[in-house]
């Protein structure tokens, strides 16, 4: 399996491709950072970003790509960036067609060092023990894309399969959709007419 690991943010994105099977040692085929300019417009810079993560699809040809969900942040303007850009990342695997899984950095960084608390250091030091890389990857961004992508191939066929299991029991069902006239009843005025074909 081919994982496209996206660290997602907005002035840096650390983007990370590595092959592997659980159980097995994985192999890193690239890593980087998209950087975009912090003077452009944020609409640019979104554009930017989805179009060299489109490139790097493109390129790298993964199975699936595995984003690091955004969770909590401090400061609210990184926060939103990042939930941004994630955004974007999603949006490019989508249009690819291709599954996008979302990991935790608490669960990303338990899967690479044994820890859900390690540090940025802790977690780039492991990255290159498990992929066997002669010098760390850098920015930490590039370390943290690399984890994820690891990360998703250790654990991601296994949650998959309990996500089916727990689809085939019941336990994760979606309610049911609603059916066109109730979603009809419920649709705000002014957006009647949208998508309905009038």
């Amino acid at each position: 399996m081919r994982v496209l690991g996206i660290d997602p943010g907005l002035t840096r994105c650390g983007w990370g491709v590595v092959d592997g099977r659980p159980g097995a040692r994985p192999t890193a085929v690239g890593v980087g950072v998209v950087r975009s300019d912090h003077t452009l417009a944020l609409e640019l810079r979104l554009l930017e970003l989805h179009t060299a993560i489109t490139a790097l699809l493109r390129e790298h040809r993964p199975d699936v790509v595995a984003v690091e969900r955004v969770f909590q942040q401090n400061n609210k303007g990184t926060a939103t960036g990042t939930a941004q850009a994630a955004g974007v990342a999603a949006l490019a695997g989508a249009q690819a067609g291709l599954a996008v899984h979302w990991h935790t950095p608490s669960e990303v960084k338990a899967a690479i060092s044994g820890s859900g608390r390690a540090d940025k250091e802790q977690v780039t030091l492991m990255v290159t023990r498990v992929l066997g890389l002669d010098t760390p990857p850098k920015p930490a961004d590039a370390a943290d894309a690399l984890a994820l992508a690891v990360c998703h191939v250790w654990r991601g066929p296994t949650q998959q399969r309990l996500r089916v299991a727990a689809l085939a029991t019941g336990a994760g069902a979606a309610p049911a959709p609603l059916s066109v006239a109730t979603r009809s009843a419920v649709r705000p005025s002014r957006w009647q007419g949208i998508g309905s074909g009038r």
